[in-house]
């Protein structure tokens, strides 16, 4: 194998320089860094990443802990992290908390002893023990925002307001809102948009667990209100539902309007297919992954704070109410 010592004979440079091509380009001239590149990929040559990492003070992985790894959510979010991560040469160590604050706190904690950031998505715990693990180590939450931390957040409320005003111009006039976890951010900033639009009744149906059973659970309570459609926090929810009226005999959407949130592939594949916001998951990610770097050397300047932008995507299980016989 060859050795760093070999790609600067081959190059013609020192082994300081050769180190300094590989690892700090800028530091070089274009001539030297070309042949020092040149030599390195001719002879095969693979930096040791120990090494560099004891030099560097970084081991050149990111850290990314999410709530619940089996959700489409949160796995396209993963891919986004992956794919920017990939691009900087970084690894990505992924820790699935199971939605549960307490382990979530202990997973960050454990994280930052072995990488040299980590990405927190859609985190549960108190607001206190998240600056306490930002004070620890570099950090970027994705779905979440406080003041001081970088983050990446969704225009939820947009997205809800956009929700309800379809509904509104198909003539429903009574909204069921099926919500997400008593803990969670992004269903406090959902439930901003639920009063932004006149003319719409919201009947609050309370938190449910954020996965197809919590929909479930939930179509039975939307029925007993007399509402003509269901907004759910997300599709998985969304995707619970539909399956529960359609197994009681409602019809949908003549029967009930369903809507979910998040827009994930599985959205399309229900009969019929879900009227969901679409949120960029996998940007999402990359933003994230991004804005971590610069915070390995912190500035002087305010953490960035990105908040995307969402869009109703309009499909067949919403549709203008049908009169009553």
């Amino acid at each position: 194998m060859a050795t760093l010592r070999d790609v600067a004979q081959a190059a013609g440079v020192s082994p300081a320089t050769a180190s300094r091509a590989l690892s700090a380009p800028d530091s070089v001239s274009s001539e030297r860094r070309f042949k020092v590149l040149e030599a390195a990929q001719r002879l095969g040559y693979q930096p040791n990443r120990s090494a560099q990492a004891l030099a560097s003070g970084r081991n050149r992985h990111l850290g990314l802990v999410l709530p619940d790894l089996a959700n489409p959510y949160f796995a396209t979010i993963a891919k986004g992290v992956q794919l920017e991560a990939r691009e900087s040469a970084n690894a990505v160590l992924v820790a699935d908390t199971d939605e549960d604050p307490r382990r979530e706190h202990d997973v960050v904690r454990e994280l930052q002893t072995r990488v040299d950031g980590v990405v927190l998505c859609s985190p549960r715990m108190p607001e206190e023990q998240i600056l306490e693990c930002a004070a620890r180590g570099p950090l970027v939450l994705v779905n979440r925002e406080i003041e001081g931390i970088p983050s990446v957040t969704f225009d939820v409320a947009s997205g809800m307001r956009q929700t309800l005003l379809h509904l509104r111009a198909l003539d429903h006039r009574t909204i069921a809102y099926v919500g997400g976890p008593e803990t969670s951010w992004s269903d406090r900033h959902r439930r901003r948009g639920l009063d932004s639009v006149a003319g719409i009744t919201v009947i609050d149906l309370g938190p449910h667990r954020p996965v197809h059973a919590g929909g479930f659970a939930a179509a039975d309570l939307a029925l007993e209100t007399g509402a003509t459609a269901v907004v759910c926090f997300n599709d998985l929810v969304a995707l619970g539902v539909v399956s529960r009226l359609q197994s009681r005999g409602v019809a949908i959407p003549s029967g009930m309007n369903v809507v979910g949130f998040d827009n994930i592939p599985g959205s399309t594949y229900v009969t019929p297919a879900l009227t969901t916001v679409a949120v960029p998951l996998q940007r999402a990610g990359r933003e994230a992954a991004m804005l971590l770097d610069p915070s390995l050397s912190p500035a002087d300047t305010a953490p960035a704070q990105l908040r995307l932008d969402v869009e109703l995507i309009i499909r067949e299980s919403t549709a203008p109410l049908t009169p009553a016989p």
